[in-house]
């Protein structure tokens, strides 16, 4: 995969944790063991969704080798979740998808708790597996929940298996499509697809008296402490959670669920217990994997690429659970509108119960599939009006202080910068052999402001350490947060080092999710470090005998300016004994208003996005007729991500979000028998991309310097780079054989089957 520079300049900080990650001495979860751990393994459900009517775990229990077995009656009944509490930790009246968890199993080896597990007796009560998301929304359909209206949750238009309900009207769409010159309708259907970080999840848990520590490859260490005291009735203060280096997540390991289950069987053994998922479990387990979507769009046009309006229906596979997915509807609902001018919008969106495996959070949730078909319906919108698609693009995106699609007025944004950098890095427009093609997709993706806070304090040799509730989940965020400092403080960033993940060290974080690690503990990381600027201040101007006006920091020195041999060391002062420290979080910056939310369902605070991130990406691919094979050759990446605070490190983000995009577009879907069991649970059948099939990646950064944003006018960058990419390579496959293929990934069979349809 080659990369070819942008003509910004490239600043190189080598990340702290770079060195232990490439030799292979970084110690993960799965590379600890306490003395006198034991193993843990789940017996999971038999079907997909069944009632049960007897547990016996007494063969279980009674195998050598065993020191816990437990299912719902040794455990309090609590139920959880993140907007819905809609679960329990072992399933007690009913199963509803192939990961539900009936027992755990504590046993001297891995292999013992498996055949432990394997040992418990269930008898159950088969029900009609629905698979099938959109019939679960029919009149009379079997309730996935049936006490759905007992759960406590947030309102989000729960109705029967309708999970979540979110409408976006604007205007009066039905009168504008009359005025249109033309109207397009398509219908887009994305399965659904996993997160598959390298790293399989592992938890170890170790009881100290009434207190647990638990080391455990999340991304939101305090999510999984909440949880964990929540299923166990614990106070908060009674859990520590550790997060040891994670290898990668993508979402997947976002919110709460596993850790209780080890903290339980760990308290019951006795002793440290041990889980690490075999990779089959990191696929059928984990309530987390992209949701599947279909997407219905109706646009009116007039022949001078103005929208009139656009009607649209999506409906979302939430699968068996909420999770942290509740959001899922109103979110899909904001891309189906894009970053595009209209006046006139009318959007239902729809997530629904299913029996198949829960969705929730992975890299930018609800959007790639939602503007692979909004990109799609956009070409043939173009197609429509006989309009060039980027030039349909160039007149109809939104403009820097114009009312986006929900009426929030547009601060300083660069959408159509990225536009004209994408297509000019690529050569859109070029002569191409017929076999050969270049697409362009634009989108969008909010940045989520919330609370979060830092410790900055100076050691007595001159160094620092920043401490943060921050996760790193190997995106090197948390690893630029000394870039930050560094400025503050007139240092190097290689002068600090960083603890984090650890609940008992650093103050709260909303964790490694939402591309928002640097544009809200980077904020928090400023503020801790001007605290302790403000205290060197103090104490130079004593030694210096100079007025603070006068100093300035800068290269590790307090000095008076003008004067550059009267001054002192950071050093000097950090080690004279008086302590350095400061703490921050900072104003939590909110989007500008929207003038929708008074006749919207299901509105959950999404209807204006905060410092929307605005991508559009090109892709140049080349198609075997014969065969449907597609490769992609070349690829062109423009970022609005306002000020960019470490470029090495946003180009990797890049790097990997469009080979995750590639992936998701052309190979990478989980796929479901009819009772809801997964086909492809492995990598040998779940394709993904690898370093020999990366094209040649282009990176632009549109630096627009953003008001009311992260630091130094910054935005997110790791969920953005998935979210145009399949509509750019889907584009791109159109304009070989003549036609868009309507399903999600966009796989050899489908390519070949498409073509077929347009006698190509």
């Amino acid at each position: 995969m080659a990369a070819v520079e942008s003509k910004q300049a490239q600043q190189v900080f080598i990340r702290p944790d770079g060195k232990e990650k490439v030799t292979g001495v970084g110690r993960y979860t799965a590379d600890l063991n306490l003395t006198g751990q034991v193993h843990a393994k789940f017996r999971y459900a038999d079907h997909t969704h069944a009632r049960i009517t007897r547990i016996d775990a007494s063969k279980a229990r009674a195998l050598a080798g065993v020191f816990a077995v437990l299912t719902h009656a040794d455990v309090p009944e609590v139920r959880y979740g993140g907007m819905v509490q809609d679960r329990l930790m072992f399933a007690k009246d009913a199963v509803r998808f192939e990961g539900d968890i009936i027992a755990g199993v504590a046993a001297l080896t891995p292999e013992i708790a498996a055949q432990a597990a394997a040992l418990v007796e269930v008898d159950y009560e088969p029900l009609p597996a629905i698979t099938d998301y959109e019939s679960a929304m029919a009149p009379g359909a079997q309730l996935i929940h049936s006490d759905w209206e007992s759960y406590g949750a947030e309102d989000m238009g729960r109705d029967g298996n309708v999970l979540g309900h979110s409408t976006v009207i604007r205007g009066d769409a039905d009168a504008a499509m009359a005025t249109a010159d033309a109207v397009v309708s398509g219908r887009y259907v994305a399965d659904a697809s996993q997160g598959a970080p390298i790293e399989p999840r592992a938890i170890i848990a170790q009881w100290q008296g009434d207190k647990v520590t638990v080391w455990t490859s999340t991304q939101v260490p305090f999510a999984a402490r909440t949880g964990v005291a929540t299923v166990l009735e614990l106070p908060e203060s009674h859990v520590r959670v550790v997060v040891p280096l994670l290898g990668g997540g993508f979402g997947s390991k976002c919110d709460f669920h596993f850790e209780g289950h080890v903290a339980a069987l760990a308290r019951a053994a006795r002793r440290p217990v041990k889980l690490v998922f075999s990779r089959h479990e990191e696929f059928i387990a984990p309530d987390h994997r992209r949701e599947g979507m279909a997407v219905e769009l109706e646009t009116g046009v007039r022949k001078d690429g103005t929208i009139v309006a656009r009607r649209a229906r999506l409906v979302i596979d939430g699968g068996a659970y909420c999770g942290e997915g509740g959001f899922f509807a109103q979110m899909a609902a904001m891309h189906a509108i894009g970053p595009y001018q209209m006046e006139n919008v009318s959007i239902d969106s729809y997530l629904v119960y299913s029996n198949n495996q829960p969705s929730s959070s992975i890299r930018a949730p609800t959007a790639p599939q939602a503007c692979w078909a909004v990109e799609q319906h956009m070409d043939e919108v173009a197609a429509a009006i006989g309009m060039d698609p980027v030039e349909l693009r160039r007149r109809t995106l939104i403009e820097r202080g114009k009312a986006s699609a929900t009426g929030q007025i547009m601060d300083e944004i660069g959408i159509r910068e990225t536009l004209e950098a994408a297509a000019e890095m690529i050569g859109y427009g070029q002569d191409l052999p017929d076999d050969e093609a270049i697409g362009v997709a634009c989108g969008w993706w909010p940045s989520f402001g919330v609370n979060s806070g830092a410790y900055v304090k100076l050691n007595g040799d001159g160094s620092g350490t920043i401490i943060t509730g921050a996760m790193e989940s190997g995106t090197g965020a948390v690893m630029g947060l000394p870039i930050l400092a560094a400025e503050v403080l007139g240092m190097k960033p290689e002068d600090f080092s960083i603890l984090y993940q650890d609940t008992d060290a650093g103050p709260w974080d909303m964790g490694s999710s939402g591309s928002q690690t640097t544009f809200n503990n980077g904020r928090a990381v400023i503020c801790a470090a001007t605290e302790v600027r403000e205290q060197l201040l103090d104490m130079a101007e004593k030694e210096l005998e100079a007025s603070r006006g006068d100093l300035e920091i800068a290269d590790g020195v307090v000095r008076v300016i003008g004067s550059p041999d009267k001054s002192i060391s950071i050093a000097d002062l950090a080690g004279s004994g008086t302590p350095l420290l400061g703490k921050g979080s900072g104003d939590v910056p909110e989007a500008g208003p929207s003038d929708i939310a008074s006749h919207c369902i299901g509105d959950l605070g999404l209807t204006a996005f905060l410092a929307p991130q605005l991508i559009t990406h090109a892709a140049h691919v080349k198609v075997d007729r014969d065969t449907g094979v597609v490769r992609v050759l070349r690829f062109a990446a423009a970022h609005d991500s306002g000020k960019i605070v470490n470029r090495i490190g946003a180009d990797g983000q890049v790097y990997g979000g469009v080979m995750m995009g590639i992936g998701q577009a052309l190979t990478e879907g989980t796929t479901f028998d009819s009772e809801g069991r997964q086909i492809n649970p492995h990598l040998l059948d779940y394709k993904l991309m690898t370093a020999s099939d990366g094209p040649e990646i282009m990176i632009h950064w549109e630096e627009v310097v953003t008001p009311n944003a992260g630091p130094k006018g910054s935005k997110g960058v790791g969920e953005p780079p998935s979210v145009p990419t399949s509509g750019a390579v889907g584009n791109a496959i159109a304009a070989v054989i003549g036609r868009h293929v309507n399903q999600l990934p966009m796989t050899a069979e489908r390519v070949w089957a498409t073509s077929q349809e347009n006698g190509q």
